[in-house]
């Protein structure tokens, strides 16, 4: 067992979200095997009072709160010293002094860091550290940056730039990287060739025996009323896009073939431009207690994606309920699964329509794809195996430090 550090941009806990999802799963498995340290911001209120049960299963906690306008003040300044505006949004004093006085005082043996901008806190500690960046997040800002006008493009741009530099010196300058799909890792590989030994694929998993079917649980839909169902933290920026496209280039002529359809946006905090879709057509949700019902009972899931990158949760989440879904190329791809047989992929509007208009009309063929595609979640995508990577990983780096 070892004493370990370990640092995330956002209190992994509770996993309701896709970032928090992967984080705490890490965190877990950590926990089973080792001493663990943990500092992380709350950036949500709503978290807050959960601090204190996160807290009684680490072996310390500081979770300070993130302070939105002080960050993106702080981000700001960013640009007059050149550095990523990532970096300064995270930069904490009372962080940085928690992190130094507890790798005294715990003796820790190594660092593990969830997300990019949480690795400035491991710089000079001189110990052994694992970066899970998750996804490429430059290549992210480089992409918003193409769909973005004006000064934004230019802000955008430059963060893609200041992050790729910061993310090459992360990656070689410790242990182990991971990305979370080996399209990811090649991407990063073929950005940062020198680092290219030193990074690897830890790909995601899904709690299948919670998001699992129950013939027991009721539905939260209309009786006889066809639902689609998108789910997922409705303020980030991609889950928004992915829904306002879909409402205005998918939605209608679906609903021209099958009147009364609704798609149903299902997460925590809807963005204005969210609560506005809302109508005849759209239910906003907001906060639900459990998503597993609006996933179990949906006639189909999309997962209409444009910006987000990796394996998205919903969709694995989705097809652990044994739902079909339909996802945009980009992010049902990643996943490895059969596409027709076990998630169907859209390439776009128009392939959206054809193939949701399809499923709707053919539910036992739907139905076949869900129970596929739970095949499928439960043969490549259990958390426990997946994770086994950073123990060996762990290992070896303990080892090569202590010769």
């Amino acid at each position: 067992m070892a004493r370990l550090l370990f640092l995330a941009h956002r209190l992994p806990y509770p996993p309701n979200k896709g970032d928090k999802v992967r984080s705490y799963h890490l965190l877990r498995h950590l926990l089973e095997r080792h001493e663990v340290h943990v500092g992380a911001f709350v950036d949500d209120p709503e978290d807050e009072p959960l601090v204190p049960e996160l807290a009684r299963q680490c072996a310390s906690l500081f979770a300070p709160r993130l302070q939105p306008l002080r960050a993106r003040a702080a981000s700001l300044a960013a640009l007059l010293d050149g550095r990523a505006l990532t970096l300064s949004y995270y930069q904490h004093a009372a962080m940085a002094r928690w992190v130094r006085r507890t790798v005294v005082e715990q003796r820790i043996d190594a660092v593990v860091v969830f997300c990019s901008a949480m690795a400035q806190y491991a710089e000079g500690l001189g110990l052994p550290t694992l970066v899970d960046f998750v996804d490429v997040d430059s290549a992210k800002w480089s992409q918003f940056a193409t769909d973005r006008g004006g000064p934004l493009a230019w802000l955008y741009r430059r963060e893609g730039r200041r992050l790729l530099a910061y993310e090459r010196q992360v990656a070689a300058r410790h242990a182990r990287s991971y990305f979370v799909t080996e399209r990811e890792t090649e991407l990063f590989r073929s950005l940062a060739p020198e680092c290219a030994a030193a990074v690897q694929a830890l790909v995601n998993g899904v709690d299948a025996g919670f998001f699992a079917p129950d013939a027991a649980r009721p539905s939260p839909y209309p009786a006889g009323v066809p639902a689609l169902a998108f789910t997922g933290a409705m303020d980030y920026w991609p889950n928004v896009d992915a829904v306002v496209w879909f409402v205005r280039e998918v939605l209608p002529a679906l609903r021209a073939a099958h009147p009364g359809l609704v798609l149903h946006v299902v997460g925590r905090n809807p963005a204005p431009a969210v609560r506005a879709l809302a109508g005849e057509a759209v239910a906003v949700t907001g906060t639900v207690p459990d998503v597993r019902p609006y996933l179990q009972h949906a006639d189909v899931v999309v997962a209409p994606l444009r910006l987000a990158r990796g394996i998205q949760n919903k969709v694995l989440e989705a097809m652990a309920m044994a739902r079909p879904v339909v996802a945009a190329e980009g992010c049902g791809s990643t996943i490895g699964a059969e596409n027709g047989r076990e998630i169907v992929l859209a390439a776009d509007a128009p392939a959206f329509v054809r193939e949701l208009g399809a499923l709707l009309a053919e539910p036992a063929r739907a139905a076949a794809i869900g129970a596929a595609g739970r095949e499928r979640v439960l043969a490549d995508y259990a958390w426990g195996a997946n994770l086994a990577r950073i123990d060996d990983d762990l290992a070896a780096a303990l080892s090569a430090h202590a010769a």
